[in-house]
């Protein structure tokens, strides 16, 4: 969805601003809702923006929590939200550059060639965040944004504006089979360094975004247009940015925060629709994570939930339950 200039203008920040101040209108969600389209600088396609949406407590408080997305994905997650707001929580998400709120009409979606590029977005939220007043954040990200928040949690030892982290199902593998990464995914690589716009498609399996939405086989509702069943073809620099991001995983990183790691507890690989969907994570391997996650040095927990999707907090009713029971348990010690 492409913001016009006029907002972009109005609802300018700073990313370096320490004490980042945003003015809010109505998001798209309604119900409570306010966003706020964040300029910053521009990079090799041009301008960038990144969009903050937040909803508050009743009653004052002072933690709070921030998600960030995955791949193919915006923030749309309602009942998250509640969820946290009944925890005391204020809810912010971040539609992190080229992606749900945040795209611009001259930018390939989802586009980038490192996953530091979205550091920025992070730190803007964060310095926001902070400065409306909130003293305790729980920083969460699923899938790729767990990836990415893994790596920058670990960059900003030291000078964290969090307090803990939380990775839903976390990208720390491509999940491609291994003949695969033995051959054509070094090809790629090699590719992507003189040619990084050219585009791959990752064939991931469209049953799964089906098994999410309410006019398929879900009971969730959000915009195909921003979350479509089949993702668009990515660039082989976001391949290359994604695994390099893995590969220093891989070597160890150091996160000094408490960090909670959840997955479900198989992987499915199903050609035609059934309801095993609803019983797996249907996009990674959750071996590799439950093994890589083990790469992270610090106060770390990791725990399998049985019948999860790979969006654990879109799992049926009972598993989401027994995710969020997990969560408040978990933060109530460590985001106090």
């Amino acid at each position: 969805m492409k913001n016009s200039l006029l907002l972009s203008l109005l609802f300018t920040i700073s990313a370096s601003a320490a004490d980042a101040q945003v003015t809010y209108f109505a998001d798209l969600m309604g119900k409570g809702f306010k966003q706020a389209t964040i300029v910053q600088p521009s990079d090799y396609e041009g301008s960038v923006t990144c969009t903050l949406v937040r909803k508050t407590t009743p009653d004052k408080s002072t933690k709070a929590v921030l998600y960030v997305h995955g791949f193919n994905d915006y923030f749309f997650q309602e009942e998250m939200a509640e969820r946290y707001i009944k925890e005391g929580f204020n809810f912010y998400a971040i539609d992190l550059r080229k992606y749900g709120r945040s795209w611009l009409s001259h930018q390939k979606i989802n586009n980038i060639r490192d996953l530091s590029e979205y550091y920025a977005d992070i730190d803007t939220a964060l310095a926001v965040i902070k400065g409306e007043g909130n003293e305790k954040v729980l920083l969460s990200g699923h899938s790729l944004g767990g990836l990415t928040i893994s790596l920058y949690a670990s960059e900003r030892a030291g000078k964290e504006k969090f307090d803990a982290v939380l990775l839903n199902s976390p990208m720390f593998a491509l999940n491609i089979k291994s003949g695969l990464k033995k051959t054509a995914l070094p090809l790629l690589l090699k590719r992507a360094e003189k040619h990084p716009e050219t585009t791959f498609d990752l064939g991931i399996n469209p049953l799964y975004g089906e098994s999410l939405h309410i006019t398929a086989h879900g009971e969730w509702s959000y915009s195909l247009g921003l979350k479509p069943f089949v993702a668009p073809p990515v660039n082989l620099g976001w391949i290359r940015a994604v695994y390099n991001a893995q590969e220093r995983l891989t070597q160890g990183i150091t996160i000094n925060k408490p960090v909670l790691v959840l997955h479900s507890t198989k992987s499915i690989d199903e050609k035609k629709w059934s309801d095993v969907f609803f019983t797996g994570d249907a996009v990674l391997n959750v071996e590799e994570i439950a093994r890589l996650s083990q790469n992270i040095v610090g106060q770390y927990s990791i725990q399998a939930v049985q019948g999860g999707m790979h969006d654990l907090i879109l799992s049926k009713q009972p598993v989401r339950d027994e995710v969020y029971s997990t969560i408040f348990n978990w933060a109530k010690r460590t985001v106090k």
